[in-house]
């Protein structure tokens, strides 16, 4: 089989893959995900491979650009928070992504990599996974609100 797209645990886009006979029936087929290995089906796929490359070439670009506008970028988040520094509460990385988008950067929380929430007042580094090949650092400062 040829993959048309990337599949988790089985290979990227163009590779040739040996699966077993219902694996390709009843799941790649179906989804469009594969094409039976012949020398017109190799063809067209290499083809898809070069375009997707270009294409990939210039998001990445235009990624390690957001990239480096990011490493600048501080936000403030405020919570309430006892005396002793600890939230009421936490700040996740849905928090994360709508400081982000206040600041104007439409970043998906997914690629937010926030190990735990964070349950102190402080500065943290959350990195962001923008690409397979770029992540990137913010500096979150979470402050105590005033009371």
């Amino acid at each position: 089989m040829i993959l048309r797209e990337d599949v988790a645990h089985l290979g990227r886009r163009g590779d040739v893959v040996q699966v077993k006979s219902g694996y390709a029936r009843n799941y790649l087929l179906p989804q469009k995900l594969a094409v039976p290995l012949t020398e017109g089906n190799r063809k067209a796929v290499e083809q898809q491979k070069a375009s997707a490359l270009r294409h990939e070439a210039s998001e990445k670009s235009q990624v390690e650009q957001l990239a480096a506008m990011l490493a600048s970028l501080t936000l403030t988040i405020t919570r309430k928070a006892g005396e002793t520094g600890a939230l009421f509460g936490s700040v996740t990385s849905l928090d994360v992504g709508e400081a982000l988008q206040q600041q104007g950067y439409e970043i998906d929380r997914r690629k937010i990599l926030l190990e735990e929430p964070l349950k102190q007042l402080g500065e943290y580094q959350v990195p962001l996974r923008l690409h397979r090949e770029v992540t990137a650092s913010i500096t979150v400062q979470v402050v105590a609100e005033p009371v």
